[in-house]
């Protein structure tokens, strides 16, 4: 029955489709296409290159970051005394505004490159038949119908369903996280394949590792699979992290309360003391400036880029602030396997011959590693003549591949990794066979699973042949032993082979059939009997050790680890076993999750930890699962196929050494080491950075009310206010920002990797943290108050008076940030002598009073007086009066919660 014609506005089927039908559906030939035939699908459906989404310029996202109800109080503050000639505190007020706004412009531009890379993925050139002879074409020019030519090294330039194929491999790593290279052939595939079962295909962006083909271009642009992931990446919204969620929250409420003060106080000042109109609106103004945090923005910034710099050092780049803090509320770190888990390098673990089995050490291409029989020792100076030289000579001649080092050092295989894990074997070994000489060959195809050579080697001719264990086996008869070559054992192989299979290895097994020096040029039927078996190798690509040891850490530190690969599930959950993933057995696949709808999903996302034959699109649907179940997740990877994933991931992570840019590029975080350890160091240090956070917002909120109560007991009593706007502004913007430059230093705390993550929705103040803000503000208004009213009845003017009051605040201020240093504990101890944070802190903060109260410009400015040293001693006085009222009230509340617990 003929098959039907698909429709072009459906979902590709090309792999199910012969070629003849192919051929016939996008009216083309084998022959391709007419130049003019190309220029009129090239005009229908435009150039193939990936679409660009529209940015909004940059003056507007400048002016966005104005969108903020705190900022809209101090745009208000300078409306008001701009129109009332008050210009040095407009300006002031406004460059505050100003700089704030400069800082989150700077991080964006930071950021998304994503699409950019993308379409860098995309080659230049390609090989295409215009007019039946072979053109050199710009992949831009590439439309459907066309037919592409294919060499080993090529990028593939769209997607294709191929036509010929001569031992065809592609390295699809990067697009389904198969960790081999793919054998293609041109059979159609009955079914919905997934993408990295679709065999009789080749995918734009993957790249041609061995073999030659013709292919006919059967998408472009943005209808390919790379395309498509294009538009996942696009259509992923951002995540707001925890941290500017609980910020954004607290700046509402801060808000409300600010206008329902200034309405009650508005009314009260004009009613109940008949104050002037442009007083009151002056005093309104104090309150809108003490009230709201202006510094807090920058001392977020400044606290996150030290963690990032930190961070650096230990290998782990951030590309993205607020990503520093959400790594210590990751709950789940969702990774890739290919690259990430494992080495991304097929090693050799173990080799079983007729009489003895051998173990191999080594984790990389790198040719290092003993060869070490199973119960016995290691062996070295292997002869060619014995069952494990003859096998390694073998693998090693019958071989396409080479092993080679590149610019950084790192060793390489060129061509097949499989076949390159056995170059690696014979390296270990150190057999040599330089005097070789190879008389004839018969390339590696999967349409019969092995590949061939004749070679001459110390006079002697040999056929040699490598391939899948079941095909070599059947032209077996016998195999060879230490005395010999005896009857073949089928039970016995099949027995090992069961075993190896099991510890997630791949086979492949070898086999030699000595020849006379007049062989005939070699061919198929010279293979089908006479050989003589001699055993197989077991491969892998092997987890990384590190990253062991850093997935226990992470359970220690309550964060679970699940494995989402493209690879196949007996690899996968073999894989898992090794690194204490999952619990050995429950794996699910691509093709179960498409039978889940998204509720459902949910469950299985969260129960599960193994999940095996994944597209891009699974990756996404399951990062979005388990964050509805209200977890910050994070994401792992190094191809193509993670970028949607991580976009969407609360926290992306990409590999810096083997991964793609565009990996690299949606990303949060890059590893520039590729150590999945490194993970775990980070999250410490996220941890670190959000204690450090809420120790400086714990800080600055109390400053804020203590200023805000200043002036809200002074409307309300009609006297006048303390401080001046500019006053107020000064202390938010210097004394507040300085100070918490200390906190940012503080060292982690004992314990931090054995708690559980912080719960995201939890608040940043939460209750204790809401009483110490009201004790703290309340205490710095009180001595505020009782010290300028003993002031004022000694006849001191306003200046003077002000200027102790700002002086006493100040001072109150940076003994406090030693109370701030150790939340639940007395706060001083010897590491605060070796905070170089602190004190640097306080000798900045020293020279910026000095100049406010002793420079004439300054005086002139903020309308300061120069005091007596006898005033800057009683400042200190009523500072570390305050200092024991809080500590204090940090022993008491140790009491309290001690007698609670059970």
């Amino acid at each position: 029955m003929t098959r039907p014609v698909p429709d072009p506005n459906a979902p590709p089927t090309w792999h199910q489709l012969d070629i003849p039908i192919t051929l016939t559906a996008l009216e083309t030939s084998a022959h391709g296409l007419s130049a003019a035939e190309a220029a009129a699908r090239l005009a229908r459906h435009g150039p193939n290159v990936l679409p660009e989404q529209a940015r909004r310029p940059g003056w507007l996202r400048f002016l966005l970051h104005f969108n903020d109800v705190l900022i809209y109080i101090l745009l208000g503050a300078c409306v008001v005394t701009g129109a009332m000639g008050h210009w040095v505190d407009t300006m002031v007020i406004l460059g505050v505004a100003v700089i704030n706004a400069l800082i989150g412009f700077i991080q964006e531009n930071s950021a998304e490159k994503s699409l950019q890379s993308i379409r860098d993925m995309l080659s230049s050139q390609t090989l295409a038949l215009r007019d039946g002879k072979t053109r050199v074409v710009a992949t831009a020019d590439l439309v459907p119908g066309d037919v592409v030519s294919l060499r080993p090294g090529d990028k593939i330039p769209a997607d294709l369903r191929l036509l010929q194929t001569h031992s065809l491999r592609v390295e699809e790593a990067i697009l389904t996280g198969e960790s081999s290279v793919v054998e293609k052939h041109i059979a159609a595939i009955p079914g919905d394949a997934l993408l990295g079962d679709r065999r009789n295909m080749a995918f734009s962006g993957t790249t041609v590792s061995a073999g030659n083909a013709l292919g006919i271009v059967v998408a472009t642009a943005g209808d390919t699979e790379l395309g498509h992931i294009n538009r996942m990446i696009s259509t992923v919204s951002p995540i707001q992290t925890p941290l500017l969620q609980q910020t954004k929250r607290l700046g509402q409420v801060i808000f409300i309360m600010i206008l329902a003060m200034m309405a009650v106080l508005f009314f009260w000042g004009w009613l109940a003391h008949d104050m002037p109109f442009g007083q009151l609106l002056l005093a309104l103004i104090s309150l809108a400036v003490a009230a709201v945090p202006e510094g807090l923005p920058a001392v977020i910034s400044i606290i996150l880029s030290l963690g990032v710099q930190k961070m650096a050092r230990s290998k782990a780049i951030i590309r993205k602030l607020p990503t520093v803090e959400t790594l210590g509320a990751m709950t789940i770190v969702c990774s890739d396997k290919t690259g990430t888990l494992t080495m991304n390098e097929m090693t050799v673990k173990s080799v079983v011959l007729g009489d003895r089995a051998y173990t191999v050490a080594g984790e990389s291409y790198e040719p290092v590693g003993e060869i070490r029989e199973v119960g016995g020792q290691a062996v070295g100076g292997i002869d060619p003549a014995t069952p494990l030289g003859l096998f390694i000579t073998a693998v090693d001649l019958c071989n396409d591949t080479r092993l080679r080092r590149d610019s950084h050092g790192r060793w390489q295989v060129v061509g097949a990794p499989t076949a390159g894990a056995l170059k690696v074997l014979a390296a270990k070994a150190g057999i040599q066979h330089d005097g070789a000489k190879q008389h004839g060959k018969i390339p590696f195809d999967s349409a019969y699973k092995y590949q061939a050579t004749h070679h001459e080697l110390n006079g002697r001719h040999y056929l040699f042949m490598i391939g899948a264990p079941d095909v070599i086996a059947a032209r077996c008869a016998t195999e060879l032993h230490d005395d010999g070559q005896r009857p073949f054992a089928a039970a016995y192989w099949e027995d090992a082979m069961a075993r190896q299979s099991e510890g997630g290895l791949r086979m492949l097994a070898a086999a030699y059939r000595e020849i006379p020096a007049g062989f005939p040029e070699l061919d198929h039927p010279h293979l089908e009997q006479g050989l003589v078996f001699l055993g197989f190798a077991g491969m892998m690509d092997p987890p990384r050790p590190e990253a062991t040891e850093a997935i226990a850490l992470c359970r220690t530190a309550g964060i679970r680890v699940k494995m989402i690969t493209g690879d196949h599930p007996g690899t996968a959950m073999a894989i898992g076993a090794m690194m204490g993933i999952g619990n050995g057995q429950d794996v699910v696949t691509g093709q179960q999750l498409e039978a889940l709808d998204d509720e459902a999903l949910v469950d299985v996302a969260d129960r599960c930890d193994i999940f095996a034959r994944t597209s891009p699109e699974h990756k996404l649907r399951l990062v979005r699962a388990l964050q509805r179940r209200g977890n910050v997740v994070g994401m792992t990877g190094d191809g193509v196929n993670d970028a949607p994933a991580l976009k969407q991931a609360d926290v992306g992570i990409a590999m810096g050494i083997k991964g793609t840019e565009v990996t690299r590029e949606a990303a949060d975080m890059v590893l520039a080491d590729d150590n999945f350890a490194t993970i775990a160091r980070a999250v410490k240090e996220g941890r670190r950075v959000y204690d450090n956070l809420k120790k400086t917002i714990h800080f600055i909120l109390p400053t804020n009310l203590g200023q805000g109560l200043l002036v809200v007991v002074a409307l309300l009593t009609g006297a006048v206010i303390p401080l001046t706007p500019l006053q107020i502004l000064w202390m938010n913007m210097a004394t507040s920002t300085t100070l918490s430059f200390g906190l940012a230093f503080e060292p982690a705390e004992p314990g931090l990797m054995h708690r559980r993550p912080r719960d995201p929705a939890r608040s940043i103040l939460d209750g204790y943290a809401i009483w110490r803000v009201a004790l703290v503000g309340t205490l710095l208004a009180a001595s505020a108050f009782i010290l300028e009213s003993q002031l004022l009845a000694l006849g001191k003017d306003t200046d003077f008076v002000r200027t102790v009051l700002l002086q006493t605040l100040v001072a109150t201020q940076w003994v406090y940030m030693f109370n701030c240093r150790i939340q639940d504990r007395f706060s001083l101890d010897l590491a605060m002598f070796r905070s170089k944070g602190l004190w640097l802190a306080t000798g900045v903060l020293a020279a910026l009073q000095l100049a406010i109260v002793h420079l004439p410009f300054m005086n002139d400015i903020f309308g300061t007086t120069p005091l007596p040293f006898l005033y800057w001693l009683l400042s200190l006085k009523i500072a570390l009066l305050i200092f024991a009222v809080i500590e204090l009230e940090k022993w008491i509340t140790r009491q309290i919660r001690a007698r609670r617990r059970p």
